[in-house]
């Protein structure tokens, strides 16, 4: 156990805790009144054991951060509803806590009525973590509008910057609930919702929902449908949607990651987002670092938009083209990687380009002391593989949305 006065972890031990006493030896010694935070994750958590560390934070009155990731492997869907409350309970009106981490819990639609009034009840959280939860539509909608009754109605500024809702299965019903929890909390930097199955309906309402929060910094949205190919202008609703909101929503935007989106159906259609570029009107993107595109049937005409947007975004280091269409031989790709080259960046068309950039950064040497530093943005987790373990956990959330509390 990594333990000190303000830290206790006893995380990927792979410990099977039951009981109080399992409990103890990892508690013993560490005063709650000084604890600033907490990890879990990687181990296995029964009801009692849960209990015992509830108790236990108590009266953890300055803690930070809970990291409940992963706690609940081998656990039957009898147990998960009972101990989660047993864990969250004791931190629901703790004023100091910043940040709780309960992604890679098998949750389903079942557990979220003992995770919804936590997420009323503290008003205090900066960061939320439900990544890899199996939330499904119902489930994922009851959290959101959970998190959106958190927001201040006072006029007050809320808290809550980050929010990561990966791979929950949200679809159009989530994502829609959603969008009014991002409009109510106008202070989010982050957002990250990829790999959701959320579709054309949905992905408008986040665009607009999120068009109230000009502090965006972060936006992940990989592998959601923004466009309906069976239709023609209705189709491109959302699509237009995330157009507007570029052009003048997030003037602080850093990393946009679009990938796997179907923006385009192939056939020489530019979207519109693209598009937003390269309007006159468009003033939020003058900060934009990375931008990835990857696999959105984009072809030639699209490229020569963004050869013209290139020379606008002139913070741009990194653009990612991967899985498109003649990425290998274009001659406006090549103009986008000799601007990009010239200015310190890097436009990815293959596997290759990015394990050059990954060799490259490897040789890369120190700045010396009185060179400008440039801000390093936190690259999110790739989420287009899923491990063995999410995809028992994908099986689990399946069976345990189909059984509810009655």
């Amino acid at each position: 156990m990594a333990a000190s006065k303000a830290i206790l972890d006893i995380r990927g031990k792979q410990l099977k805790l039951e009981t109080a006493a399992d409990v103890a030896p990892f508690t013993t010694g560490v005063d709650p009144t000084k604890l600033t935070a907490i990890h879990l994750g990687g181990n296995s958590i029964g009801v009692e054991a849960a209990k015992a560390f509830g108790r236990f934070l108590e009266t953890a009155n300055v803690l930070q951060l809970a990291d409940l990731a992963d706690i609940f492997t081998g656990r039957t869907i009898e147990e998960i509803p009972a101990a989660i409350q047993a864990l969250l309970d004791p931190l629901s009106h703790k004023t100091s806590l910043r940040e709780i981490n309960l992604n890679d819990n098998a949750f389903g639609e079942r557990v979220v009525p003992f995770l919804t009034p936590f997420l009323e009840s503290n008003h205090s959280i900066r960061v939320l973590r439900l990544n890899n939860n199996g939330l499904g539509p119902a489930g994922g909608k009851k959290i959101a509008e959970a998190v959106r009754k958190s927001a201040p109605t006072d006029g007050s500024r809320s808290n809550l910057e980050v929010v990561i809702c990966g791979r929950n299965r949200l679809e159009d019903p989530g994502a829609t609930a959603w969008a009014k929890a991002f409009e109510a909390h106008k202070t989010l930097t982050e957002v990250q919702m990829p790999q959701n199955g959320i579709r054309m309906d949905g992905v408008e309402a986040l665009g607009r929902g999120l068009v109230a929060c000009s502090e965006l910094q972060i936006v992940n949205f990989q592998d959601n449908a923004f466009i309906d190919v069976e239709m023609d202008e209705e189709g491109r609703k959302a699509v237009r949607a995330w157009g507007e909101a570029l052009k003048t929503s997030w003037p602080k935007l850093r990393f946009l990651d679009l990938s796997d989106c179907m923006l385009s159906n192939g056939e020489g259609e530019v979207p519109p987002l693209l598009e937003a570029f390269n309007d006159p009107n468009t003033k939020s993107l003058q900060n934009l670092q990375e931008l990835r595109l990857q696999n959105n049937n984009l072809d030639a005409q699209s490229y020569e938009v963004l050869a013209q947007a290139v020379t606008k975004l002139t913070k741009l280091k990194r653009l990612d083209l991967q899985d498109n269409d003649d990425v290998e031989d274009n001659e406006h790709l090549d103009d986008i990687a000799e601007h990009l080259k010239a200015h310190g960046g890097k436009l990815i068309r293959t596997e290759e380009d990015e394990e050059e950039e990954g060799d490259d950064e490897e040789k890369v040497e120190e700045l010396p002391e009185e060179a400008e530093e440039v801000e390093e943005i936190p690259v999110p987790r790739a989420t287009d593989k899923k491990s063995t373990f999410e995809m028992v956990a994908d099986t689990l959330a399946d069976l345990m949305s189909k059984v509810h509390v009655g």
